[in-house]
């Protein structure tokens, strides 16, 4: 189960960072042709913030539906929706054959893939947390997390074979495309894939129990406001320095510091690879000292880090880039090791995937959304690196005060099918 959970989230955010390297690499001057180039780049990150916005609604609706039909169901929809979007995106005339359309459709497109990614996470991490053995529940929930990482790395190194497979002209003619329609082979595996899997013990035993919540968005807004304010604001820092890393630092390596895009994209293949591994160590470390310890001190590196990763980015040296994605990547992995079975152990089983689902959305938003349209403002309005830096050693500590705080719901101990949730 946790196998097909990886493997499922991975052609997920496959699909929504290739978005990601094309905002950066392309999607300027096919959908947003203009004089001015930092115009353009913002543009593009515009529309990659876009898909945010979607992403709470489809974290409602399918958590919703989650909690009332079943997380599996919600898992097939959700790889459909994004893998359709993803195709069609490759298959979208630019802006130079049907005018102001192409941007259109490109930000509607973008809200589809939000809306599925939304929905996808709460179901992903609840199959893989409440399918684990009693002691191992943040390792096993801790394999779609690994799915964001890998997803990077599939997607850059697509990226990478096709730029340097084609002529620069061929990319911006048609080769960029390519990664998009890739998409259309993953979506029959992994439809395959799911289809599968067995629904969650855990919703099993509430359907069977006639403890189906009517309306869960409404049961946890009112009686569970509390710990889904403080889940979501513990989700800002992650996010926030991951999509710097992915999105910024992709155009900021190569505008500003001049260098390839082949060598930032093995860059941050590089930092990926770290951040996966380290996933896994840290949920395992989660399992033997606590959730909230490896948490905490993943929001707190990242904090400290702040100043120290731009310093060494700004050296323009490769390897001291490798190095500060590395202990940055490091940092989003000590926070996302832990954070599945964390959130999902705050809400009772009946409205898990609504809680899980909005918690982590509403987090991505706030950090991860206007990430990079905020460090690509800063720069270009001071020429530097450092309001960047204090913006993201803010968004650190804005995560670790606010773990301090969070506290399990008491209602999960009474009601939780899988009481090791602690």
């Amino acid at each position: 189960m946790a196998l097909s959970s990886l493997v499922g989230t991975t052609i997920e955010w496959y699909d929504y960072f290739i978005y990601g390297s094309a905002a950066v690499l392309v999607f300027g001057p096919q959908f947003f042709p203009g004089t001015d180039p930092i115009a353009s780049t913002l543009a593009a990150f515009a529309t990659f913030a876009v898909g945010f916005l979607a992403r709470p609604i489809g974290g409602i609706v399918m958590g919703h539906f989650g909690d009332r039909v079943g997380r599996k169901s919600m898992l097939i929809i959700s790889m459909l929706l994004m893998g359709g979007a993803t195709v069609a995106i490759g298959l979208l005339p630019n802006y130079a054959a049907i005018g102001v359309a192409a941007p259109v459709l490109l930000v509607l497109l973008r809200l589809v893939q939000g809306f599925g990614v939304g929905g996808e996470w709460g179901g992903a991490v609840l199959m893989s947390v409440e399918h684990a053995p009693q002691g191992r529940r943040t390792f096993f929930g801790s394999f779609p997390q690994m799915g964001l990482p890998a997803g990077i790395i599939f997607a850059n190194l697509i990226f990478i074979f096709v730029v340097n497979s084609v002529s620069p002209d061929a990319f911006a003619a048609w080769g960029w495309r390519v990664p998009f329609l890739l998409s259309a082979a993953l979506i029959v595996f992994g439809f395959i894939l799911r289809f599968k899997i067995t629904e969650s013990p855990t919703f099993t035993d509430v359907k069977n129990t006639g403890a189906v919540e009517k309306q869960p968005l409404k049961t946890l807004v009112t009686g569970h406001y509390r710990p889904l304010l403080l889940a979501s604001a513990a989700s800002v820092a992650a996010p926030a320095l991951g999509y710097l890393i992915l999105v910024y630092m992709l155009s900021y390596g190569t505008t500003v510091l001049k260098l390839s895009q082949s060598t930032m994209l093995w860059l941050i293949i590089g930092g990926a690879i770290v951040w996966l591994i380290m996933i896994g160590v840290s949920a395992h470390t989660a399992d033997r000292l606590g959730r909230k310890k490896v948490f905490l001190a993943g929001s707190l590196l990242v904090a400290a880090w702040a100043l120290p990763f731009f310093a060494l980015v700004d050296t323009g040296s490769p390897i001291l880039i490798l190095l500060a994605f590395a202990v940055g990547t490091s940092a989003i992995a000590m926070m996302a090791g832990p954070q599945a079975a964390l959130v999902a152990a705050l809400f009772p089983p009946a409205i898990r995937y609504s809680g899980s689902s909005v918690a982590y959305q509403v987090g991505s938003i706030i950090g991860g959304a206007f990430a990079p349209m905020i460090a690509t403002a800063l720069f270009a309005a001071t020429g530097t690196s450092v309001l960047i830096a204090a913006y993201m050693a803010a968004l650190g500590l804005l995560s670790f005060i606010a773990l301090l705080f969070l506290k399990e719901d008491t209602t999960v101990a009474r009601t939780n099918t899988l009481s090791e949730f602690a």
